[in-house]
């Protein structure tokens, strides 16, 4: 099935460009729908702290000075999207409650694209991506230099729920990219993984894939991100949230080893 919108969360700063480019590169695949989403700072954030005994107009003049920003930060992202050319294109403003109101473009997204830098914690949409990702649970790009939607696509495969539901929502781009290579590393998992199962549910879906077993135990993530290098890949499609959330701190483990790479650009599902 082909994607049809593509949701590219806006903070109105310097990353907002490269996402958009991205995201109008996989659009302009599908002839899908751009979404443009500015994400404010919420006003209702600082309400708890509204109340009997609050310093006088320091209240009034904070959230004067959070709605100054917004409008401003929404500015520079209208900019961006203009600047961005794509001939379908919809911007939207997010207004409080912040949250809930991305929760449900999120949801309404078959794909949800971030500049790299919130994927490493960092900037304004840091908590926005947990959000999508952790919450939300969409499918979602990560975006990082030498992007290219049609190039070399690797795919980290070890048989567990997370890495088959990447590799089953990546699909619609799997079967626009130029090679498909499936990155498998038995003695990183006690589960069974057949890559060879996998390539077969490609082949019937109209994607042709490789097979590369990655040598080494312990956490893969890694080794894998070596291999998806010396590929050349532009691209690797990986599960998230192999183990409890708990336990990995909302990104840790194998999936913190993805996020914090330097390259390729992930495409990262739970």
């Amino acid at each position: 099935m082909d994607w049809a919108r593509i949701m590219v969360p806006l903070s109105g700063g310097d990353g907002d460009a490269r996402a958009l480019g991205a995201g109008a590169e996989v659009a302009g695949l599908f002839a899908a729908e751009l979404a443009a989403v500015y994400a404010p700072p919420d006003v209702s954030d600082l309400m708890p702290w509204v109340g009997d005994g609050y310093m006088g107009g320091v209240q009034p003049a904070a959230l004067d000075s959070l709605r100054e920003a917004a409008a401003a930060g929404q500015a520079a992202a209208q900019g961006s999207v203009a600047a961005c050319g794509y001939h379908r294109t919809a911007f939207v403003g997010l207004t409080s409650p912040v949250w809930a109101a991305l929760a449900m473009e999120g949801r309404l997204s078959d794909l949800v694209v971030f500049d790299d830098q919130a994927a490493r914690g960092r900037g304004a949409l840091a908590a926005v991506f947990q959000q999508i990702v952790a919450g939300e649970q969409r499918p979602t790009l990560v975006v990082r230099n030498g992007f290219r939607a049609e190039g070399v696509v690797a795919v980290a495969w070890d048989g567990g729920k997370e890495a088959s539901r990447a590799a089953r929502t990546a699909i619609p781009l799997l079967q626009k990219a130029r090679e498909v290579v499936i990155l498998n590393a038995p003695a990183a998992s006690a589960r069974r993984s057949d890559p060879k199962a996998l390539a077969a549910f490609f082949s019937a879906r109209g994607v042709t894939a490789r097979i590369t077993m990655v040598a080494g135990g312990g956490d893969p993530g890694p080794a894998l991100i070596r291999e998806a290098k010396a590929l050349s890949a532009d691209l690797l499609v990986a599960g998230a949230f192999g183990h409890t959330r708990l336990q990995e701190f909302i990104f840790g483990g194998t999936t913190r080893s993805f996020l914090q790479a330097e390259a390729p650009s992930l495409f990262i599902s739970h």
